[in-house]
Order: C-alpha cells, then structure tokens, then sequence
C-alpha cells in the first residue's frame, strides 16, 4: 500500500481461521483471567455471546468488575471448583496466561484430558485474522499507543473492537466497542507474543532491550522485532519511530518524519501543536496528556489512523477529547500546593520518560520519585541504568523488589539497587510505612511508579493526601 491520507484498506481480503477457529467454542475457560489483557479478552467473549469463568490468584478490582459482570471467577486452584459446563472439551476452549506455572493443578487437568489449551497471543491472533488489524508493538509505549489509537477509532465510528493493556480513562474498561470489523491490538514482545499476529499497518514505538531473561540480550530482541515486521500482511503497512534501524513510513516530532507534531507548544497544560503528514498540514491539534513521550504516542496513532482512512477533523476531535489510560502519568492529587501522579513505569527509560514529563510540567517543584522495582532479573538487568534514571529525581524511596513470576537472585534487592543511585536523597521503606514516610519530605510533588503491587498503594496514599491538602 502506498503512503494516502484517506484510503481504507480491503475489508473483504480475509485470512482464512487456522484449523479449527474459534467458532466451535461456546464456552471460554480463563487461567489468570485477573490479568489486563486476560480480562479485556474475557469481555469480549462475553460481549459475543459466550459463557465465560476463570481462575486468578488473588482478588483485584479487575475480578471484581468481571464477578459484577456475571462472570464467575474463583481463586484456588482447584478443578473442583470448575462448573461442569466448562469440563466438556468438545465446546470448551481453555485460555492461560504465561506467567501461570507448569505446576498448576487446572492447566494440567485441561492439557491431561484434550481441551484446546492456548495461550492469550494465540486467540487474539486467531481473533484478528478475520479482521483489519492495526496492531502497536514497542518496548514502550504500547498501551498509550494503542488506547488512543482505539480512542481515535471510535470516536471516527469506525467498527472497531479495541484490546488495551490498561483501562481507559474515557471508557472505564480495557475494551472498546464499537463493532468487530476492526481490531487494534497491543503487539506483546514478552515471550515472543506478537508473532501469532498479522496485522495490516504495525507500528514499532522503540525496540530497547527488555525481558533479557526471555531474549538473552538485545540483539534478539531486535532480531524479533525485525521477525514481527515480517509478518504483516503483503499489502500492509509499517510505521516506526524515525531514527530506529528499520524500513517503513516514518513519525517524529518536530523532525523530517513522514507524520510529525510541528510547532509544538504547551497552552494550560495541554500540548497544541500542528500535525503534518505526507500531503498535508493540518493545525491546531490539542493533546491533553504531558511528557513528549505521550505526544510521539499521540503521534504515532493519529498517523496509524490517517493511514487507515479516518477525516482530519474528527481525529483532532478525538484527541482532544482523549483522557489517558489508568496508572499512566494519572493524577491523583492536583492542587496549587500538593501533587500526586502514579505511573506504570518499571524500565528506565519509561522512568527517564516520566522524569522529562513531570520536569517539564514542574520545572520549580521538589519532586520525590516512589519506585517499586518489578522482577529481579529485570532488577540485575538494568541496575546501572536504573540508578541513573531515578537519580535525575529530588528524592527517591525505593520499595522492596516486586517478584511477579520470580523466585530471588541472591545478592539482588532493593538495597542494593539503592546503593548504585548517586543522588544521596535516597531511602529504602516498606510499604506499611509510606505514607509517614511521603508526610516527612517536603516534596511538592509525588510520583509512584513501577509495574507490581504498587498500584494498590494508590489509594491509600490518595486519600491521606486528599484530606491532608
């Protein structure tokens, strides 16, 4: 497909279903079915028609949103807890997560007694094979990306189904629905995901080393990446950040990229800037969320959806209308004396991102970064590069380091990721004691970050600083 500003792609050209699709089942079993994109897949089946349980580990207020959407969910791991409708393998198809163990009493009941036992990446290739997908794949910046771009979708009326890995702020969920013609999906790298997908226009957002103890080092994962870009349909459409080793249509700001954000200003808070393309320049787009890493996403989503075919007037529209994804530069607190924003960021440069954001947004305030640090491997991986994104901050605390799917690293914790960060106002606390530890700094303003069980800690530090301010 060449470069054009409002041609649809073939919504007739259709990849035939690999063996036997998704249509004979009509029930849907999911192992993890608390996790985000677990869950948005859980309403959709559910949305079409299909009776839908699962298991999770713990209660979360995703398991209490699917219990309330008449989904049964328990959390032992136990097959005698599994309604007999979802034990006949002939109608039953069995979802699980990758960061279920080997070990698991249910999995292994499923794989010992013939269900079709895939993994999440496999339905949702096999969904988007009987669709246009646009699908947004990088190392960061994926879920931004991709609910803006489900945002923009919709917004346009386009029959859009939209799988976030986060909840929308506009839409209180990780799925957005508005017809099942078109798919936007996140491109997962983690365990090689994005392979199962074929979409037709990819964007690749950044392709820095991640999940090493998946990849082994960053060659692979670029090599993998490169392997994704291979799998677009023939007459699809790549689009990458200008500056990254790989062929395709361009986006930037305010550099020589196909698409790029050009006369960028900040007005209230907002940024406004004009939004050139490949045949036109089109001015006065507004953007409500900070940091310029936010603005490439908007960039990049705008540029995916002109190249799908939607009106200039209705994405500016759109995106001034977008409100951000939860636990993504959210605020918490705002008020003339005190803020508090929570973020997701786990890997340094989602770190030095946020830093730049809230830099830019506060340039006089003291500001205090709260980290979590997320996986050991990750931890040991990137140590050097952890100390020196959090140094940039006025104060750090560090929590204790979040396993997820780990067992320890000897000689890998948090105090010895604190001893690597030269900024002396430095502090390693336990999570019973935060709050007293945010109320002794005259920080003005408090970040939370990191991918583990930080984000339970949010409200509690909310409502402290609520009332407090």
């Amino acid at each position: 497909m060449s470069k054009g500003d409002n041609t649809h792609i073939d919504h007739s050209a259709k990849a035939p279903l690999n063996g036997k699709g998704l249509d004979w089942a009509t029930k849907v079993y999911f192992i993890g079915i608390g996790g985000i994109g677990m869950s948005a897949l859980a309403r959709y089946f559910l949305n079409n028609g299909k009776s839908v349980a699962g298991y999770d580990k713990t209660p979360s207020p995703i398991t209490k949103d699917l219990l309330e959407l008449g989904i049964a969910v328990h959390f032992i791991d136990d097959v005698v807890l599994v309604e007999e409708p979802f034990l006949n393998p002939q109608n039953t198809l069995i979802v699980y997560t990758p960061a279920i163990p080997n070990n698991h009493k249910q999995l292994n009941y499923f794989r010992e007694h013939d269900f079709h036992v895939v993994k999440r990446s496999t339905v949702l290739g096999l969904i988007t094979e009987q669709t246009t997908c646009l699908a947004v794949a990088g190392t960061h910046g994926k879920t931004t990306t991709t609910s803006i771009l489900g945002h923009l979708l919709y917004q346009c009326n386009e029959p859009v189904t939209a799988f976030l890995g986060g909840i929308s702020e506009n839409y209180n969920s990780n799925l957005i629905v508005n017809g099942t013609e078109v798919t936007v999906v996140e491109a997962d790298e983690f365990d090689r995901s994005f392979l199962t997908l074929h979409p037709d226009i990819a964007c690749i957002t950044s392709m820095d080393a991640d999940h090493l103890d998946i990849y082994g080092d960053s060659e692979a994962v670029v090599n993998t990446f490169v392997e994704f870009a291979q799998g677009i349909k023939p007459e699809g459409k790549l689009l990458v950040r200008n500056g990254l080793p790989l062929s395709g249509i361009t986006y930037g700001i305010e550099d020589d990229a196909d698409y790029r954000a050009e006369d960028v200003k900040i007005v209230n808070g907002s940024y406004v800037f004009n939004f050139r393309t490949p045949n036109n320049l089109y001015k006065n787009f507004e953007f409500n969320l900070p940091g310029r890493h936010n603005l490439s996403n908007a960039i990049i989503a705008l540029a995916m959806a002109v190249e799908y075919g939607c009106p200039h007037k209705q994405l500016a529209k759109g995106l001034a209308s977008y409100k951000g994804v939860k636990r993504r530069f959210t605020y918490q607190v705002k008020t003339a004396d005190f803020v508090y924003i929570d973020d997701y960021a786990h890997h340094p440069e989602e770190i030095a991102a946020v830093h730049g954001a809230v830099r830019e947004m506060y340039p006089k305030k003291k500001i205090l970064a709260i980290f979590q640090p997320h996986l050991y491997s990750r931890t040991r991986d990137f140590a050097e590069e952890f100390a020196q994104s959090l140094s940039k901050f006025d104060e750090i605390i560090l929590l204790d380091i979040y396993p997820a799917r780990e067992l320890p690293i000897p000689g890998i914790d948090a105090q010895w990721l604190l001893n690597k960060i030269a900024n002396p106002n430095k502090r390693l606390v336990q999570k019973s004691d935060l709050i007293k530890a945010i109320k002794a700094t005259d920080a003005q303003v408090v970040l939370t970050l990191g991918a583990g069980d930080i984000g339970e800690e949010v409200k509690r530090i909310k409502d402290a600083f609520t009332i407090a301010n």
